[in-house]
């Protein structure tokens, strides 16, 4: 949880945002303000006017009673007036950390509704404006605090692809959160995938802590996509909500799709639909059958240490393996199957599977393909009895389009 640890105060993510703005003068922070509890609303006439405004403007904050929960959406009401300018910032001035609250004032000027949600444990200071209808100012000025929260009761989510990447037509659009989320439904009406152009998509959840987001088919090439993970302060369940709002825009690259036959030891690789080469190589031998299905490269390393331990293959066994210097490896399965240069076995590629699960190749091959690959390249498999599941590492293309729909919490 260090990581978690870390990010107690939340860093540059939360952008500062636009906000109706009214400048905190000292005449708005409460000279003449009429007498009251602490923290309860006031409203009254500008200072040198003599009567007294007809008009009055409320919140549905108030100081006076318990902190306010987090996802509480601040509303302001003007009786008899018409707002004029609203702000809702931590009473010490906006920081990165909690920044002011921006707001839409209604076009007849009677309300104002915040339009993002409060930070925890924050002490807020809540100005409006505005004039009866015989002209004459009302003001209103509360101060409330924000409930606070342990990082318990958060949960920070991590976003894949990372802001900018260019990604494989098969790269779904990943969400980890720290701490589990029960209420899915609450979360996922917050989480938004754009594409240009716009094709279908559907979020899924592969357990408390995982959600996925995959389009209809694979991506089109050079789509540009934007991800915005709207949680900060939303209701997660049992008493978590969401810490830190993340946004991420990506692009897709060309279509780079590799089919691999177990049985045929060969590799096809397509580019944007035409077949560039046909590579030969050596899949899983007997009892460390390589799983057919679609997969999709999760992440590459130019060097890579391979040990049999890592995936259950006890040292000093006649099975086990060590190497520290595995070239061009491309990861295509959580459980350890990799695509990768195996100068060893290049007598059996494209005649025999004598790997222990992973695609082998030869170093020339391996290097070419590994240049031209990126993350979320698609790689299907046939030829073997063992099945791809969709959570041993991008396998959400093993799933019909019905069967992933199913996964969302909004149905």
């Amino acid at each position: 949880m260090s990581e978690r640890r870390a990010r107690a105060h939340r860093g540059a993510a939360l952008a500062a945002t636009l906000v109706l703005t009214l400048p905190l003068a000292a005449a708005c922070d409460g000279s003449g303000s009429s007498p009251g509890a602490a923290g309860a609303p006031r409203t009254q006439a500008a200072a040198g006017v003599g009567s007294e405004p007809t008009g009055s403007i409320s919140a549905n904050v108030s100081g006076r009673s318990r902190p306010v929960p987090v996802d509480k959406v601040v509303e302001v009401t003007a009786s008899d007036a018409t707002l004029d300018k609203v702000r809702l910032a931590p009473a010490g001035g906006p920081t990165e950390e909690a920044p002011a609250v921006t707001g839409r004032l209604s076009e007849d000027g009677t309300t104002w509704r915040a339009e993002d949600r409060l930070e925890p444990g924050v002490a807020y200071l809540l100005h409006a404006r505005g004039e009866d209808g015989s002209g004459q100012p009302v003001r209103s000025t509360v101060r409330f605090r924000t409930v606070d929260l342990t990082l318990d009761e958060q949960t920070y989510p991590s976003v894949a692809p990372l802001d900018g990447e260019t990604v494989g037509v098969g790269m779904p659009v990943v969400v980890n959160f720290d701490v589990p989320v029960t209420d899915r439904a609450s979360i996922e009406r917050h989480l938004k995938v754009d594409a240009t152009p716009a094709q279908p998509g559907t979020w899924h959840w592969l357990s408390d802590t995982e959600v996925h987001y995959r389009p209809k088919k694979y991506w089109k090439p050079g789509t540009k996509v934007s991800v915005d993970v709207d949680v900060n302060s939303v209701p997660a369940g049992g008493g978590v909500y969401g810490q830190m709002s993340r946004s991420v825009d990506f692009t897709v690259g060309d279509a780079h799709v590799y089919r691999v036959d177990a049985q045929a030891h060969h590799m096809k690789v397509f580019s944007n639909g035409k077949l560039l080469r046909t590579l030969p190589v050596t899949t899983g031998k007997p009892g460390f059958t390589t799983r057919s299905g679609t997969k999709v490269i999760i992440e590459k390393f130019d060097v890579k240490r391979m040990n049999s331990e890592t995936v259950g293959i006890a040292a000093g066994s006649s099975e086990a393996y060590d190497i520290d210097d595995v070239q061009w490896a491309m990861r295509v399965t959580y459980s350890g199957e990799f695509i990768h240069a195996a100068p060893w076995s290049v007598g059996s590629q494209g005649r025999a599977n004598v790997s222990h699960g992973c695609t082998g190749l030869s170093t020339a091959d391996a290097g070419w393909l590994y240049e031209m690959s990126r993350r979320g390249d698609v790689v299907e498999y046939v030829g073997t009895d063992r099945q791809m599941t969709l959570d041993n590492g991008y396998g959400d293309w093993n799933a019909s389009w019905a069967e992933y729909k199913a996964g969302s919490a909004l149905g």
